[in-house]
């Protein structure tokens, strides 16, 4: 309901704030370097544990004898996440359609070429600019409002997840649920570990201070759920708005972490089940492709697993049949994809504000001391921790 209008107004006002439009494609720069650096390297992990751990083996699964039909509309999404449908599904058909079918990457770039123009327009724009602002803050209320009514609906969330798919239903394939866990859990505590390190500060505290939007996501099991309270905490630690309103949004089609591990983890797997071999060459074409289909993942429905058939239906050695084999448990292994994408996000957002050497040391360090309690009101948040000093 809120989040197509969220990222629209924080995307805007962010841009419009900066006025030097070369200050914008230096920090777009920046959150693309870095979004292609560590969901290559997400692609890579998952594919080399998938090599050493071959999860798969044993299984012998005969892919004509798999229910080709079961994953037929999954199949029939993937066509549109292929580099022209990706391509094609970036222009909206109307301004307002980009808000109504909620498709970010529709949203990323009407909100990009509005904030451009309004920032161009100098002090002309600053009327609009003040008032886009106000509609903004009424937004993050209303988030806060329907936030405090979000731990009944992920508890809603889980129930129907244990009482439709039972515990049992897991253990056949148990083997590629907690394999993928552990590497996810590593991937956050290690790489993403390292790189908070060398920026200065703690992934634990972060991840405490991201705490309860942590927990709506897993009842979720949809980072988009918490898109808009992580955009106000993420100001609150003393990220500047003109960062936070740039990198968030566009993370959440081009930096996703937990996604990437799934997908090379997952197409390796079924092609150990299926007795297909890959050669080097195979899998390299393999990262290639997935590197590409898993752009603008976040604005189609159930998109790990449509991004999946994408990347099986145009590399022909892993048959897209065998992604019978995983629908079954898919939806346990949604969780662990979003919550580390929203970590790998939230790393993202305090490092490009660190590498622009505009990061609030005081702000941030007040931030996460509070032991995850923030206002959803950005305005609120600064308060706070202007007291707090």
């Amino acid at each position: 309901m809120v989040i197509a209008p969220v990222i629209f107004l924080t995307i805007v006002t962010g841009i419009a704030s900066m006025r030097d439009l070369r200050a914008v494609g230096r920090v777009a720069a920046k959150a693309f370097a870095y979004f292609l650096t560590f969901s290559t390297l997400a692609l890579i992990i998952g594919m080399i544990i998938a090599n050493v751990m071959r999860p798969g083996d044993g299984l012998n699964i005969d892919p004509s004898s798999l229910d080709a039909a079961a994953v037929a509309s999954y199949s029939e999404k993937a066509h549109e996440t292929s580099l022209v449908g990706f391509l094609t599904s970036m222009i909206p058909d109307t301004f307002l359609s980009s808000m109504t079918q909620g498709n970010i990457l529709q949203v990323l770039v009407i909100a990009i070429l509005f904030g451009v123009s309004l920032a161009g327009m100098g002090e002309r724009g600053d009327k609009l600019l003040a008032i886009l602002e106000d509609v903004s803050s009424v937004f993050f209320r209303l988030v806060s409002i329907v936030m405090k009514t979000a731990p009944i609906g992920a508890f809603g969330a889980m129930a129907f997840t244990i009482g439709k798919y039972g515990v049992g239903s897991l253990a056949n394939l148990a083997e590629l649920v907690a394999l993928f866990y552990i590497t996810s859990l590593l991937f956050v505590i290690v790489v993403l570990g390292t790189v908070a390190r060398f920026a200065g500060f703690s992934i634990f505290a972060l991840i405490r201070y991201l705490k309860e939007e942590l927990l709506l996501v897993l009842g979720t099991s949809s980072s988009e759920s918490a898109l808009p309270s992580l955009i106000a905490k993420m100001e609150a630690a003393g990220c500047p708005k003109t960062i936070v309103g740039l990198v968030v949004p566009t993370g959440y089609s081009f930096n996703l972490d937990g996604t990437n591990i799934y997908m090379t983890l997952a197409a390796l797997f079924i092609a150990q089940a299926c007795g297909v071999d890959l050669t080097l060459g195979q899998q390299i074409l393999l990262l290639a492709v997935a590197m590409l289909s898993s752009k603008g993942a976040a604005g189609v429905t159930g998109a790990g697993f449509i991004t999946l058939a994408a990347t099986l239906s145009i590399v022909p050695s892993v048959p897209v049949a065998g992604m019978a084999l995983i629908l079954g448990i898919d939806r346990f292994m949604s969780e662990c994809r979003s919550l580390t994408n929203f970590v790998g996000n939230a790393v993202a957002t305090v490092v490009v504000s660190r590498w622009e050497k505009s990061l609030d040391p005081a702000a941030f360090r007040a931030a996460i001391a509070k032991n995850g309690r923030a206002p959803a009101d950005p305005d609120a948040a600064a308060a706070a921790i202007t007291a707090a000093e």
